[in-house]
């Protein structure tokens, strides 16, 4: 079997064509090329511009949509249009109005109008009010009253000018007496606070000599210290370099030196002198010993 160029476009299957695709006999399957796919005519692979693309998608939708609108629109004219309230008349006669209501009146294109006159009287004042009077109810009784027969004015009313004249007085009192214990609080609250105000006036007056006592007496001790400390100042001037000179000539201040010198090197040279001069004068004897005497 002769191998297919790969990258050219399939042709159209022809109607003289199988339904199953053309195999390679089993001999030939190890000699056949590998395939190459082109895939400039693969239907899968998008070509052009994919916005474009996305574009005509949703202008068909929207097509699609009115299309769907108006064909909605169109079967619900043609429903209106085969509802019939009322089957067609018969040839030679037509449908007319007629009432069918319990009481039937007259259809009329113009309204029926009729004029009517009318005419008021003249404006007149209105009457006064009547004033009011109750109706008399009863029966009218007289009587005959002598004068005194009641009571007397001046008998009667003595008890109640008594009482009025007893309770102002008494309330009076009450007053003046309470004026004059307020009187006498005020007094009393104002000798309380003059005695307050001395009290601490002389409280202040103690505090303040007392103040003045201690810083008297601070002064003083300052003052005191003040020319003890001048005084050892002036008496420590002369009196450090005359210590410093006696421990020096006491021997407290000295060079380690020159004190090794005095104790350790001074004791032991005056020592090794000493016995040098021992030994020279022991060897001097000893030779005048043993040598003759010139003068004999």
């Amino acid at each position: 079997c002769p191998p297919r160029a790969g990258g050219l476009r399939p042709r159209p299957p022809s109607p003289t064509a199988t339904a199953a695709r053309p195999a390679c006999c089993p001999c030939c399957r190890e000699k056949e090329p590998v395939r190459y796919a082109n895939l400039m005519y693969d239907p899968r692979v998008v070509r052009g511009n994919t916005y474009a693309l996305q574009c005509t998608h949703l202008d068909l939708f929207e097509i699609q949509r009115q299309r769907e609108a108006r064909r909605k629109a169109l079967a619900r004219k043609r429903a209106k249009e085969q509802v019939q309230l009322t089957p067609e008349p018969v040839e030679g006669r037509e449908h007319v109005h007629v009432q069918t209501e319990l009481y039937l009146e007259e259809i009329s294109d113009r309204t029926i109008e009729v004029d009517t006159e009318c005419q008021t009287d003249a404006f007149l004042d209105r009457p006064p009010t009547p004033f009011f009077i109750p109706a008399k109810t009863g029966r009218d009784v007289a009587t005959q009253i002598e004068e005194g027969e009641l009571f007397d004015f001046d008998i009667e009313v003595e008890p109640i000018l008594e009482v009025l004249v007893g309770k102002t007085m008494e309330q009076a009192l009450l007053e003046v007496m309470e004026e004059e214990e307020l009187a006498q609080l005020w007094a009393h609250q104002r000798v309380q606070r003059l005695e307050e105000q001395d009290r601490r006036y002389r409280e202040e007056k103690e505090r303040r000599k007392l103040q003045h006592i201690q810083m008297l007496q601070k002064q003083k001790e300052t003052t005191e210290k003040i020319a003890a400390w001048a005084f050892a100042k002036r008496y420590l001037t002369d009196l450090i370099p005359s210590v410093f000179s006696n421990l020096r000539e006491s021997g407290f201040f000295y060079d380690p030196i020159e004190r090794d010198i005095e104790t350790e090197f001074l004791p032991w040279l005056m020592t090794e002198v000493e016995e040098t001069l021992e030994k020279k004068v022991l060897g001097r004897m000893m030779l005048d010993c043993k040598l003759p005497n010139p003068g004999i």
